[in-house]
């Protein structure tokens, strides 16, 4: 493999967790002020109201912050260890998209953990 398919590959590979770190570290520091149809972790429970919106934004920017960290170290090792090749690529992508899917459980997790089904904090 040339070094120039090399760097499309391994770009294409990182552009996952990328994402995850900047969005995750914009959730965090600057997440969406209002609850929209555009931006944001939008689930069911998340656009209860303004409470569940903020609180399912400052989970999911930990977690996928931590996610993204996770996901580029193991990528750039695998392909790195591995011989590079774009069969590899497509599964190592096709796993951090299921892993990203996969960050909704503990955020729903935490808001269920958190909040009432009409998005009223639980008072334990």
């Amino acid at each position: 493999m040339e070094w120039f398919e090399a760097a499309i590959l391994l770009a294409d590979v990182l552009i996952v967790p990328a994402i995850m770190l900047i969005f995750g570290w914009t959730f965090l520091k600057n997440p969406p002020k209002d609850i929209n149809g555009f931006y944001g972790y939008r689930t069911t429970m998340s656009i209860k109201n303004q409470d569940t919106w903020e609180f399912a934004h400052r989970v999911c920017g930990r977690v996928w912050w931590r996610v993204g960290w996770v996901l580029s170290a193991l990528s750039v090792v695998l392909l790195c260890a591995v011989q590079l090749d774009w069969p590899l690529g497509i599964l190592v992508l096709v796993a951090e998209g299921t892993a990203l899917i996969l960050t909704i459980i503990p955020v729903e997790r935490a808001l269920k953990k958190t909040f009432d089904q009409n998005g009223v904090r639980r008072r334990d």
